[in-house]
């Protein structure tokens, strides 16, 4: 499995979701409060498995994350336009984990870490294969 530390050379990029920071999203203590980097990371990973064609939200056989993990590098303020850089840290039988990363548009990092998704099939609750279209997205 890859280390955080790695650099975009070393791992499959996925995507670079462009997002921008809100006002609303600051804590009282003058920076991005941690929870909306959650936030910032499910927004990429949604818009990336969107743009894969074949693959739903909302089809019998979805994604849903097992595991989430943020390193917090500095405080991120607004104003502020992100980079939500995603790669590939490794596909398994029904997951993958997605390394990810949050720059700005001079390539300060924020944060770093990774998340786990699994698909799982609606009906039963049970993992299900990753579907081709998500494995073939990843290779």
């Amino acid at each position: 499995m890859s280390t955080t530390s790695e650099t975009s050379s070393e791992r499959k990029r996925l995507a670079a979701i462009p997002i921008s920071v809100r006002w609303r999203d600051m804590d009282s203590m003058g920076h991005v409060n941690n929870a909306k980097y959650v936030s910032y990371l499910e927004e990429a990973r949604v818009r990336w498995i969107l743009d894969i064609p074949g693959v739903s939200m909302t089809d019998r056989i979805a994604p849903v994350v097992a595991a989430n993990n943020i390193n917090y590098r500095r405080p991120l303020t607004w104003p502020n336009d992100i980079l939500v850089e995603l790669y590939v840290d490794r596909l398994g039988t029904s997951s993958v984990t997605i390394g990810h990363r949050i720059v700005d548009q001079d390539g300060v990092l924020y944060c770093d870490g990774n998340v786990v998704v699994v698909w799982m099939d609606t009906h039963t609750g049970k993992s299900a294969p990753l579907p081709d279209a998500v494995r073939n997205a990843s290779v």
